[in-house]
């Protein structure tokens, strides 16, 4: 079963920096371009989300243990059942180890670590009892470039860039709730539209678009947050929904989040595999 990472990689940028470099120094660059609207700075409201997400108790997350499950969709209906998972994560170096559950016994339910991808800076790798086998390179280049777009990245890596543009796009009304939208664009060109509730503060939405490098054609993806709970003073979506060109694609609902845990070199050992199945 291939498991549905791509649910979370842009979930609140969890682990998906490759530094952990402070807000405090992303915010403080002079040269960074911001335009106003309506009275408001973008760059002011993105630094009103970072605080509401827990301020340095979110920029200086270092590891998380994650548990819940995942809903896969198609053509924008669930497919049937909803997968548990345990999700394993670093910050630096970059390393995350996702661990899908089954559950088998006819009388007495018992648990089974079935399959595992690890990815770290080097590459991806599936796991299973019988061995390690490298994820297509298609599954990886979409693994990067959302890790490319998270709120991390953005934070702590684009805004810090002296040609940074950030841009209030203004108020817009989402399910009957009240958003400012911030755009954010890197040196290289590329841009994110973050949504923020304008009550909270929280983020409700990032977005951007690529380019499909064989058809040459637009794609959009949105992750979409919902369900703040407060972990260790970071404030954290229970519910994280991707949307690829309008349609659904996945939900994840979390279960237990635990941040700043100590997890060894072995947890992103690609070649640490699996016990078999009875065992």
């Amino acid at each position: 079963m291939r498991l549905a990472l791509r649910l979370w990689m842009v979930g609140l940028g969890l682990g998906l920096a490759s530094g952990a470099a402070a807000w405090g120094q992303a915010s403080a660059v002079p040269s960074a371009q911001v335009s106003a609207a309506e009275g408001k700075s973008g760059r002011e409201l993105l630094e009103a989300m970072v605080a509401a997400l827990g301020g340095e108790a979110w920029v200086n997350r270092q590891t998380w243990i994650v548990e819940g499950r995942v809903a896969k969709f198609y053509k924008g209906e669930p497919d049937a059942g909803a997968p548990q998972f345990e999700e394993y994560g670093r910050m630096n170096p970059f390393g995350l180890r996702v661990v899908m559950v089954s559950h088998y016994g006819a009388v007495i339910a018992t648990d089974h670590r079935d399959v595992a991808e690890v990815w770290t800076k080097d590459g991806a790798w599936e796991i299973t009892y019988k061995g390690t086998t490298p994820l297509p390179a298609k599954e990886v280049a979409d693994f990067e470039r959302q890790r490319e777009h998270s709120l991390d990245v953005v934070v702590k890596e684009w805004l810090r860039e002296k040609d940074a543009v950030v841009t209030y796009a203004g108020a817009k009304l989402v399910e009957s709730e009240l958003v400012d939208e911030v755009s954010v664009m890197s040196e290289s060109g590329d841009s994110v539209e973050v949504r923020m509730d304008q009550r909270t503060h929280l983020p409700v939405s990032v977005g951007y678009r690529w380019r499909d490098p064989v058809y040459k054609d637009w794609n959009t993806e949105v992750v979409e947050f919902a369900d703040y709970h407060a972990v260790q003073g970071v404030m954290t979506p229970y519910s994280v929904v991707t949307v690829h060109n309008g349609d659904r694609t996945g939900e994840r609902f979390l279960t237990k989040v635990v941040y700043n845990v100590a997890l060894g070199a072995e947890v992103f050992d690609p070649t640490q595999r699996l016990e078999k199945k009875g065992k």
